[in-house]
């Protein structure tokens, strides 16, 4: 079977709710203020859903191919959310003003899968809602390295519905060699591989644009697996595109 995009898009029909991440367990409500419910139209009609994190008050860095087809148009971010299904206090939900996809995306090797989301307006700090940092310029984690990842994707491949509340996984950095043998357009310039051989801990379908947060930073973005190889899957580097974040980010 050719790889497929087990961590692409989650088809959310309108009213209904997102799922698990794989092998995961719930965190404690609000306890990852960085995390973004992002919501849009694909395909024309349905309405689809990624994660994100925001990383200003005013942007969201998720994953380009959460872009869909309906370029910003409807796109909206929901920050502050455990459970996306229903109204929480803590929510802020605010339109995207400008989606900004990095120019040399390529959705047929998934390379520079990357994307930055400007809000229409500031979000309002609180303890439910936080900026996540970026790793510092040319930092890097070292296979072995034991991350986390959270999400509101599938729980498992027949999971069509499910809690909604938000869950992580722990994820290990994998040798390089092992994830070019894995996936045929893996490259480890840009690209980083992260799963658990010992046990099934993956992002599914709804997971992608989250972070993969390693020391309390975010080292690499949900963007592709295959169902060949679910215990581990694709991230992008965040590092390589440190430079192009920041000039996205200046002021207009």
């Amino acid at each position: 079977m050719s790889p497929v995009l087990i961590l692409l898009i989650f088809l959310l029909q309108s009213g209904a709710g997102a799922e698990e991440i794989i092998g995961g367990h719930e965190v404690k409500p609000h306890s990852r203020p960085y995390m973004a419910f992002i919501q849009f139209v694909c395909d024309d009609v349905d309405i689809c859903c990624c994660g994100g994190f925001l990383v200003r008050d005013d942007f969201v860095l998720t994953a380009a191919h959460c872009l869909g087809s309906s370029s910003q148009v409807s796109m909206k971010v929901t920050l502050g959310a455990h459970d996306v299904t229903t109204q929480e206090k803590t929510q802020q939900i605010i339109p995207v003003a400008k989606a900004i996809p990095h120019p040399d995306y390529n959705p047929k090797d998934h390379s520079n899968d990357i994307m930055l989301l400007r809000l229409e307006r500031k979000a309002n700090r609180t303890k439910a809602v936080r900026t996540l940092k970026l790793p510092k310029v040319n930092a890097q984690v070292k296979p072995g390295h034991v991350c986390r990842l959270a999400g509101w994707g599938l729980t498992s491949f027949s999971a069509t519905r499910g809690p909604a509340d938000l869950q992580e996984a722990i994820l290990i950095i994998q040798e390089d060699q092992k994830c070019k043998s894995n996936f045929h357009h893996y490259s480890n310039t840009t690209q980083i591989c992260a799963g658990d051989p010992k046990k099934t801990q993956a992002a599914f379908k709804g997971d992608s644009g989250g972070p993969l947060v390693c020391d309390n930073r975010a080292y690499g973005i949900v963007s592709f697996g295959n169902t060949e190889s679910i215990s581990s899957g694709i991230f992008t580097k965040v590092v390589p595109f440190m430079q192009w974040i920041k000039r996205s980010m200046k002021p207009i």
